[in-house]
């Protein structure tokens, strides 16, 4: 039987993961700030779902109760990292920006870490982390925007480690567009996918151990046209128009 953690399994693509890999007959650990909404999952899988508290910005309690979690499942086969937050705020008050950096760089990072050092100690593992198509390049929600972009660096350098050490460590780079969830905020949303939408393709993706994916499958296009787009236009599109800010991405 495998095994799995995911981080920020509470709500949106995070739990929607958590729901496949249960039916799929993981055993399953499911990490959150919010316990209470990862307890209906567990009263219907019973032995096969556990839970823990865990808030990402506290590195130090959060490595803790990751390394406990894996030993109490015996090891952990593959870890995702969906935990991740963002703010549409034109006030653009510092207080938001420094929390999305707390939970999507030292947050993102103190579990990356961890889960590579228990693959390394276990020889094997599949490290998935969900980054974001915003990741790309800046925008108007700058903390967002720069802290997705470490976190495709982060898995990218993670890689480099793993194909060094010549252990079968898996790392994938998950780039949703726009989902359905409470992130998905501003006007002009397009393409917006449903989470169980980007969950399945998530899952299938992390099956067949891909590099880098972007979630729904035609965000690869707009992949590609953010990175040849010419700086001039990008700013005309995007960060001159007010209160169309890519946060949901």
């Amino acid at each position: 039987m495998k095994r799995v953690i995911i981080i920020g399994a509470t709500s949106g693509i995070g739990r929607a993961l958590a729901s496949l890999y249960i039916a799929e007959g993981w055993t399953t650990g499911l990490c959150g700030r919010r316990t209470a909404f990862l307890e209906d999952l567990r009263s219907v899988a019973g032995k096969q779902v556990l839970v823990r508290a865990m808030d990402v910005t506290d590195t130090v309690a959060a490595r803790k109760v990751f390394v406990e979690l894996v030993q109490v499942m015996g090891g952990v086969d593959l870890v995702i990292i969906s935990a991740g937050t963002g703010y549409l705020d034109p006030s653009f008050p510092w207080e938001k920006e420094l929390e999305t950096l707390k939970t999507n760089v030292t947050g993102f990072a103190a579990i990356a870490h961890a889960a590579f050092e228990v693959f390394r100690h276990q020889g094997f593992g599949h490290l998935a982390g969900i980054s974001s198509i915003a990741a790309i390049r800046g925008g108007s929600v700058p903390a967002y925007h720069a802290s997705k972009a470490f976190v495709s660096n982060y898995l990218q350098g993670v890689r480099c480690l793993a194909a060094a050490s010549g252990l079968q460590i898996h790392v994938t780079d998950i780039l949703p567009g726009f989902v359905d969830t409470a992130m998905a905020k501003g006007d002009g949303l397009f393409w917006v996918a449903s989470p169980e939408k980007a969950a399945l393709q998530i899952f299938r993706a992390i099956s067949k151990k891909k590099y880098r994916v972007c979630i729904t499958k035609r965000w690869q296009i707009i992949a590609i046209l953010l990175r040849v787009m010419p700086s001039g236009v990008y700013n005309g599109l995007l960060c001159r128009k007010k209160g169309k800010v890519d946060r949901g991405m």
